[in-house]
């Protein structure tokens, strides 16, 4: 069974950098698009970004382009997301998901397996 595990969340001041990092165990992972999602009080689960497992490829939100990059790490099974130039509106629990194809889509119920999340807070 496919797990996942994410970590590096915590509190920065607004402009401040976080990387989030998200643990895979139990599977194939360079098999696996993997994507981040971030879900604020009171707001639907959104699509941050994905790394397609098929040559890397990669799609951001508008919301996060330009300051966001997400990365993977075939051979420690790890999927990154740097988070530069943080907002307070990027206050949110940010989730890692997998799945098992190399199609990039945002749609939540697309994804097989998730993390528990981990809550990045930017105070401003």
């Amino acid at each position: 069974q496919v797990q996942l595990v994410e970590s590096g969340g915590g509190l920065v001041q607004a402009g401040g950098s976080l990387r989030l990092s998200c643990a895979v165990s139990g599977g194939t992972f360079s098999r696996y698009t993997m994507g981040w999602f971030r879900q604020a009080p009171g707001k639907e689960r959104e699509c941050v970004a994905i790394i397609s497992s098929r040559f890397g490829g990669t799609y951001y939100a508008d919301s996060v382009k330009g300051r966001f990059t997400i990365s993977r790490d075939n051979a420690k099974n790890t999927v990154y997301l740097q988070m530069n130039s943080l907002k307070p509106e990027d206050t949110a629990v940010y989730h890692c998901a997998g799945r098992n194809s190399p199609v990039m889509v945002t749609n939540t119920r697309q994804y097989d397996t998730w993390g528990q999340g981990t809550q990045v807070t930017v105070s401003s």
